[in-house]
C-alpha cells in the first residue's frame, strides 16, 4: 500500500518535533516538541522547558505560537499547521483556537488531559468561533515511548 503525500509530509515533520522533544528530554524536561508549518516550511519550534522555567505557560505549543506569531507578524495563524508528539492540554487548545491555526497533528493521546479528542475536543467547537482539522496518532508509538521511558527514568530515580 503507497502513503498519500498528506502522510509522508505529516511523518517527516513530527519527526522534526520529535526532535524537538529529545532537546526537553537533553534539559531533564518532559519531552514534548511542537514545530508550525506555514506553505510548507517551519516557522517555529518549541520545546517544554516548564521545570526549567517554573513557568506555567512553558508548553512547547505556546513557544511555538509565541515564536509562529513574530515571524509572520501576526496573531492570526490562519494557514498554519502546528505538529506536536503530545495531544494538546486545555490550555494549550485553547490558545490553538485563539490563535487561529488551521489543522493540528499529533501523535500520543493524553489520557490525563488531552483535549484534542481524549478528554474532549476543544478544537472542534461549533461554539467558538474557530475550529481547527486535527489528525491523531502520526508517530504514536516513537512519541509515546519518548514520554513512557522519561517517566520511568524518573520514577527509577525517585527510588534511589
Amino acid at each position: 500500500m503507497q502513503e498519500s503525500s498528506d502522510e509522508v509530509t505529516d511523518e517527516h515533520y513530527m519527526q522534526l518535533a520529535i526532535e524537538q522533544a529529545k532537546k526537553a528530554l537533553e534539559k531533564d524536561e518532559v519531552p514534548i516538541g511542537a514545530i508550525i508549518v506555514h506553505q510548507d516550511e517551519v516557522i517555529a519550534s518549541g520545546f517544554n522547558v516548564r521545570e526549567k522555567s517554573q513557568e506555567t505557560l512553558s508548553h512547547a505549543e505556546l513557544i511555538a505560537i509565541q515564536q509562529a506569531n513574530k515571524r509572520i507578524g501576526s496573531w492570526r495563524l490562519e494557514d498554519c499547521t502546528l505538529y506536536v508528539t503530545l495531544e494538546p492540554c486545555p490550555m494549550c487548545a485553547g490558545a490553538i483556537v485563539q490563535s487561529r491555526i488551521k489543522r493540528v497533528v499529533y501523535g500520543a493521546t493524553d489520557p490525563k488531559a488531552g483535549c484534542a479528542g481524549t478528554l474532549m475536543n476543544l478544537l472542534d467547537q461549533k461554539q467558538f468561533n474557530h475550529q481547527a482539522d486535527v489528525t491523531s496518532g502520526v508517530m504514536e508509538q516513537e512519541c509515546s515511548e519518548l514520554l513512557s521511558n522519561f517517566f520511568k527514568a524518573l520514577r527509577e530515580r525517585k527510588k534511589r
